[in-house]
This record gives C-alpha cells, sequence and structure tokens, in this order.
C-alpha cells in the first residue's frame, strides 16, 4: 500500500492555471499534489553572446525553491553566493527538455527565458516544473504570435512533459510523493515527448540494483503517465 493510499499507477492530481503572474509573456502554476511550482516565460529580444548573427535563438531555464517549500527552512542560494549542484543540474534539464521540441530558427535570434520557481514541495519538483513550464512557454509564444513576431505552430513542434516512476516497498509505482521518493529502492525522471520520443532519462537504484524488465516496467507506467499529461496540457492550451 502506497502511503497516499493510491494506486500503483495512478498519480496525483494534475492542475495547470495559466496567466498567474501579472507581467510574464506566459505563465502557469503547476501543481502536482502537494507539489506546487510557478513557471514563467519571459522573452528577451536577445540571444547569448555565442548565438549572435547565427539566425538561431535560445530557450533556457533557471530553478529555484522558495526557502520554506519545504518541512524546514532552506537558506537562499542567493544568500551562499551561489547556485547548489542539485539546481544547476535540474534547471538544465529543463532547458534541454524544452529546447527538444522547439525549433530555434523559427524563434529567430530571440530568448525565452523559463523560471521555475518551488513554491511547495513534496516529490517530483523536476517533473512538475518541466510539464508546467511547456504551457508558460507554449503561452509565450502565442503572445507572440499576437504580435506577428512568430508562428506557433512553427516554432513549438510537439509537447513535452515529465514524470517520475520507481520501485517503493518492492512494487513499481508512479508519480512519487517525498515519502515515496525518499525510501524508494529505485528511483527514474523520464522526459517524453507528445508523440512518444525520449528525451532523457534518469534512474539511480537506491539500494539492490533493479532489472531491465523492473526498467521496462517503469517505462510503460512513464509513457501512460506522460500519455495522460500531454492530454491534460492539450485540453488546458485549447480550452482558453
Amino acid at each position: 500500500m502506497r502511503p497516499s493510499g493510491r494506486q500503483l499507477t495512478q498519480m496525483r492530481k494534475v492542475s495547470f492555471e495559466r496567466g498567474f503572474s501579472k507581467h510574464a509573456e506566459g505563465s502557469c502554476l503547476v501543481k502536482f499534489g502537494d507539489t506546487h511550482v510557478l513557471c514563467t516565460a519571459s522573452l528577451e529580444e536577445r540571444v547569448p553572446p555565442w548565438l549572435r548573427n547565427g539566425g538561431k535563438g535560445w530557450v533556457t531555464a533557471e530553478y529555484g525553491m522558495l526557502p520554506r517549500a519545504t518541512g524546514e527552512r532552506m537558506r537562499r542560494e542567493a544568500s551562499a553566493g551561489k547556485q547548489g549542484g542539485r539546481t544547476l543540474e535540474i534547471q538544465r534539464l529543463i532547458g534541454r527538455s524544452l529546447r527538444a521540441v522547439v525549433d530555434l530558427e523559427a524563434l529567430g535570434e530571440r530568448q525565452i527565458s523559463v523560471d521555475c520557481d518551488v513554491i511547495q514541495a513534496d516529490g517530483g519538483t523536476r517533473t512538475a516544473s518541466i510539464t508546467g513550464a511547456w504551457i508558460a512557454l507554449h503561452d509565450c509564444l502565442k503572445w507572440m504570435e499576437a504580435r506577428s513576431m512568430v508562428k506557433t505552430g512553427k516554432v513549438l513542434k510537439d509537447h513535452v512533459a515529465a514524470i517520475s516512476c520507481g520501485i517503493f516497498a518492492d512494487q513499481p509505482v508512479i508519480d512519487l510523493d517525498y515519502l515515496e521518493d525518499s525510501s524508494a529502492e529505485t528511483d527514474a525522471n523520464f522526459v517524453m515527448t507528445g508523440t512518444g520520443g525520449i528525451v532523457e532519462i534518469q534512474g539511480t537504484a537506491e539500494g539492490k540494483p533493479f532489472s531491465q524488465d523492473e526498467f521496462l516496467t517503469l517505462l510503460d507506467l512513464a509513457r501512460n503517465g506522460i500519455a495522460e499529461l500531454v492530454d491534460l496540457q492539450k485540453k488546458t492550451v485549447e480550452g482558453a
């Protein structure tokens, strides 16, 4: 039995609130159960120096957790003078995931910066960030399209979403909350596109190594979960 009482294949309740931020070109408050992340997409009429005059744009991401996103207050990374390794790894993952479904040439020489700020954490913050960031990016491109800057259908090639899966109490489960994640025997994060392409898989055995059959079971769980998330993304943006 899972601590939450969910079935092995049952995700937490997922919701998207678009336009959460007044000032950002695109924004979304995403909730995976008790994990809440604010994703904002900001347009900048510039690209990194190494991309100048190359005819391509760029999509990048930053990630952070508010001090009381967790049970005990965390020190702000800014006060420490640098970002931690986990933060850097997660924001690079978010950026890679979004760029996998963006035509950078169609974007033109512009940069879209996506900020993912964790308001409340209960496991799966990186997967929630990626899934919500796609909504924010989509809405930023719609903002640009309304001003004849781009054609959304040309820039955004597909959906992208992410989900965690793992082995908890000897059972394969999907969408781990903190209680499960902190004691899982195997923990994995899957990032996939709407058409089923694999962007990235991160998997770790916390104790006993997992088998190929167990990995394939987790992959199957992830495919089904991401299909649900993509369907929810579609309903969210089409229902505007």
